[in-house]
């Protein structure tokens, strides 16, 4: 603590005055929220009393009326919340800023806004002049405001720890990466759920959560240079600038289901409801009614990290970018071959075979193959039926059998692989019985992305326009392939796109820079870099960076003097025991870190009985305890705890292949780590 004794009692005479002011607001919130609620009964059984008597009219005017009362009434509850939420810490920081206009203010900044007779006793993190804390030292400054840029002077910032709304800390600090908050809150060890970080936000940071100008945002963020963290923000920042976007209107794109869960805590922390969520394999089954369901891309990496994928050449020309092309031709060609064999002759309709056939190569040759017999369909019924429904569907099923092509999707994707086209370009030939597992139930994810483009093809899969906003974090880990999709898809969404490309865990696909991706979102995309980490001490930075041979990579922690430890196994049982009791006595949060799954499940059979907090994440797991877990390296991804322990079977070291990987499992500590059977 750095103030005055002086300056330090008028801090917390301030503290003071301002909870009292807001536990009067809450006070009165919860009045009027009770009052409102007891106004919306009388309503209801006023409608019930009286819905014979009103005519029509009356009564829409009388709902209109009453469901804007709602919307009030909700928008007042939403705000009862978030001040209830800060009653114990109603912000985390103050500037002193000066303008010509208004003069000297002291601008207190906390989690949501509080005012009294129209003045702002506290500012909402998100409000324009609030990013004059996460952008500037003292000197001039300047912040973007509804009315232009508004110029000043910043004489001074603030930092507080306030609990039980009383001052922990409080110092005079200076926006640099050795702040002194910001050292403190990277030596804290880590709960269940990831938290906010409003109070130590970023300089860069800061530029992307507060971008509104760019309609694709491109993050290249190293480990632990917050990069979920920040997409998070950026979604609570982006909920409180757009008019009219809610919670409802964004998706974010999460690897697994563990990781949505770990996310779950910071949007309801920030005071906002959290969003839909969906990982990728779940976003193709929207799509994919042929089969009863898509194989989830951890189980499509384990195949391979458990070495009982035969096809990886395949699936690498699957998951490339030039099968784009390949697939756009013969799709091309197979509609080209299409015509009609026969004339439509029964009792009811008599349409000779040359004009469905003009129909087909001439009238509607612009638009998909599977369109266009819908199209057909829909012309001959307006002509001879005006229009019936049931007509239709009976002239579409006579236009599909005298077709000389199948229109069976599972057929044309299974021709694929026997096509010229696909021929010419893999020159090889695939088994037969590899092919026949395309009638299966279940389709595999490297086929569901190419079976959904396929379909997108030859048929309009529909557009979401619903969604506004788009999150995709691990990009590194999804094809151009997929993007294309996602962008068909969602219309109308904006994006923002983070990852790391030296996190790359899918073996058969790897950006040199996610630049690449520009290609594919070419209207007024951004790309930028995070290349500070916050997560692991040096110590352990300097062995990660070894690993992949990087050394731009700084990390921000102090020393933790902690070296990064190797071992071989001899007793592994007792040695895990002995590790783990140790790395207890100093750390919340524990993770052993396998390759795979097979040897996951080795080391939970060996420890469960002795470690009753022991838990394991698999492929299966939506939620689980950080306090001291096994898991696999590619359920990993996004993860951090305070000690982790990299074990692999003596005979299954990382090998260079896999180097990757082993970045990803050794990036998840945050203060010490342990390294079994490799080097």
């Amino acid at each position: 603590m750095n103030l005055s004794e002086e300056e330090f009692q008028k801090e917390k005479k301030h503290l003071e005055l301002t909870t009292k002011l807001l536990r009067e607001q809450i006070s009165a919130l919860a009045q009027d929220l009770y009052d409102s609620e007891e106004k919306q009964q009388e309503f209801k059984r006023f409608v019930w009393d009286t819905k014979a008597e009103l005519d029509p009219t009356e009564m829409k005017t009388i709902l209109s009326n009453n469901n804007q009362e709602i919307d009030n009434l909700e928008m007042k509850a939403k705000y009862y919340r978030k001040l209830y939420k800060i009653q114990n810490s109603p912000y985390f920081a103050k500037i002193v800023f000066e303008t010509k206009e208004d003069g000297k203010n002291d601008i207190y900044i906390g989690l949501t806004y509080l005012t009294k007779d129209n003045d702002n006793i506290i500012y909402d993190w998100r409000a324009p002049i609030s990013s004059i804390f996460y952008d500037y030292e003292s000197g001039d400054a300047s912040y973007e405001a509804p009315g232009g840029i508004i110029k000043g002077f910043l004489h001074n910032k603030r930092q507080f720890t306030i609990e039980d709304a009383k001052i922990k800390r409080v110092f005079d600090s200076k926006l640099n990466v050795q702040d002194e908050l910001l050292q403190e809150v990277l030596a804290n060890k880590t709960d269940e759920y990831m938290k906010n970080i409003v109070n130590t936000i970023q300089t860069e940071q800061n530029a992307i959560i507060r971008n509104v100008d760019d309609k694709v945002l491109i993050v290249q963020g190293i480990a632990g240079s917050g990069k979920t963290s920040v997409a998070l923000h950026r979604i609570a920042f982006l909920l409180y600038k757009i008019k009219n976007l809610t919670s409802d209107k964004v998706l974010i794109f999460a690897p697994n289901k563990v990781f949505s869960e770990y996310i779950s805590n910071v949007l309801p922390e920030l005071g906002e409801e959290n969003t839909k969520e969906t990982t990728f394999s779940d976003f193709l089954e929207t799509y994919i009614t042929e089969y009863k369901s898509v194989e989830s891309f951890t189980s499509f990496i384990e195949r391979y990290y458990k070495y009982e994928e035969g096809f990886v050449d395949l699936i690498k020309i699957k998951q490339s970018n030039e099968i784009i092309k390949v697939m756009d031709e013969y799709i091309d060609n197979y509609s080209k071959k299409a015509s009609f064999t026969d004339e439509i002759l029964n009792h009811d309709l008599y349409i000779e075979k040359d004009k469905l056939n003009y129909y087909l190569k001439n009238r509607y040759s612009s638009i998909p193959l599977f369109e266009k017999i819908d199209e057909i369909a829909n012309k001959i019924s307006e002509m001879e039926f005006n229009g019936n429904k049931s007509k239709t569907k009976q002239i579409r099923k006579w236009l599909k059998e005298r077709l000389n092509i199948s229109l069976d999707l599972k057929e044309i994707y299974k021709g694929f692989y026997k096509s010229e086209e696909f021929k010419k370009f893999y020159n090889k030939d695939i088994p037969e019985n590899y092919i026949n597992k395309l009638n299966d139930k279940n389709i595999s994810y490297e086929d569901a992305c190419l079976f959904v483009y396929m379909k997108s093809l030859l048929m309009f899969l529909g557009n979401d326009y619903t969604i506004e906003q788009t999150i995709v974090d691990e990009a590194q880990d999804y094809s151009l392939l997929q993007y294309i999709l996602l962008k068909k898809i969602l219309k109308k969404s904006k994006w923002t796109i983070l990852g790391d490309i030296n996190q790359t865990i899918n073996p058969y696909y790897q950006y040199k820079s996610l630049e690449e991706l520009e290609s594919v979102f070419k209207d007024n995309s951004n790309y930028v870099e995070l290349n500070k980490t916050y997560r692991s001490s040096p110590e352990i930075i300097e062995h990660a960076n070894k690993i992949l041979g990087l050394n731009l990579v700084s990390a921000i922690r102090r020393e933790t003097k902690i070296p990064v430890e190797f071992k071989t196994e001899n007793n592994l049982k007792e040695q895990l025991i002995e590790d783990i009791n140790k790395l207890l006595k100093n750390n919340k949060s524990i993770a052993i870190i396998t390759k795979n799954d097979i040897e996951t499940n080795k080391i939970y059979k060996l420890l469960n009985k002795d470690l009753e907090d022991l838990t394991i994440i698999n492929n299966n797991s939506k939620t689980f305890s950080r306090k001291l877990v096994v898991l696999p390296s590619y359920m990993a991804k996004g993860l951090e705890f305070d000690a982790t322990i990299i074990y692999t079977d003596i005979n299954n070291k990382y090998t260079y292949d896999e180097r990757y990987l082993y970045y990803v499992s050794c990036t998840r500590s945050q203060h010490h780590l342990i390294i079994y059977n490799n080097d």
